[in-house]
């Protein structure tokens, strides 16, 4: 792991989270950026200024962690992303200390993997994707950047998920599934025929709306 200072991106719910694990770990998070700084900060980490902040910090000397969370298909999660690599910035992925990767998974930059997480050999998670709490990703999955696999959600073997999808809260999907980009799968859903792209997917089984 790179022992430069973080910076966090964010200070809302999800910014929480990721701040706990990373202070857990020992990591050096010396602040955060948010667009409407409020209060004093989180866990004693200060809020250090706006985004527009990040020129006072070299791109060699610190790296940036997404706090911003997804809570729909587009968001602006996937913009800042490519917003400060564009600048120069690199992203350091977060990884609870109970979860599970197998070491034959391939990792993007920046992937954000939460408490109780499985992630089973063969599958590649794309940049910026969030695998959230308790969430099961079994053999050979692919998962393109941007995505958000929400808490307690179940892929089977060989499921593919296009960019800047979100599968919602404690879905499930069968093996060899294939959903497009853009794409909200409701949360609660089985997901057993493939969903194709920027569509909303909701029901038991799967229905697009």
């Amino acid at each position: 792991m790179s022992d430069k200072a973080i910076i966090m991106l964010g200070a809302g719910g999800h910014a929480k989270v990721l701040l706990d694990i990373l202070l857990d770990c020992g990591a050096n998070v010396i602040g955060i950026l948010d667009q409407i700084p409020r209060g004093a900060g989180l866990f004693g980490v200060p809020i250090i200024g706006t985004d527009d902040d990040i020129k006072n910090y070299s791109t060699t000397a610190v790296e940036l962690v997404n706090g911003l969370g997804s809570i729909n298909v587009v968001g602006a999660r996937a913009n800042i992303f490519k917003k400060f690599k564009a600048i120069g910035y690199n992203f350091r992925s977060v990884i609870h200390s109970s979860a599970i990767v197998s070491r034959r998974a391939q990792l993007g930059e920046g992937v954000q993997i939460m408490a109780g997480v499985v992630i089973n050999p063969g599958t590649r998670i794309g940049d910026n994707a969030i695998i959230n709490t308790r969430a099961s990703i079994d053999h050979d999955c692919r998962i393109a950047a941007h995505v958000h696999i929400a808490p307690g959600c179940v892929l089977s073997g060989g499921v593919t998920i296009g960019s800047r999808t979100h599968i919602g809260t404690g879905s499930s999907i069968i093996q060899g599934i294939n959903i497009g980009e853009k794409v909200l799968i409701g949360a609660g859903s089985v997901v057993v025929h493939d969903i194709p792209d920027g569509v909303k997917a909701f029901g038991v089984p799967a229905q697009v709306r």
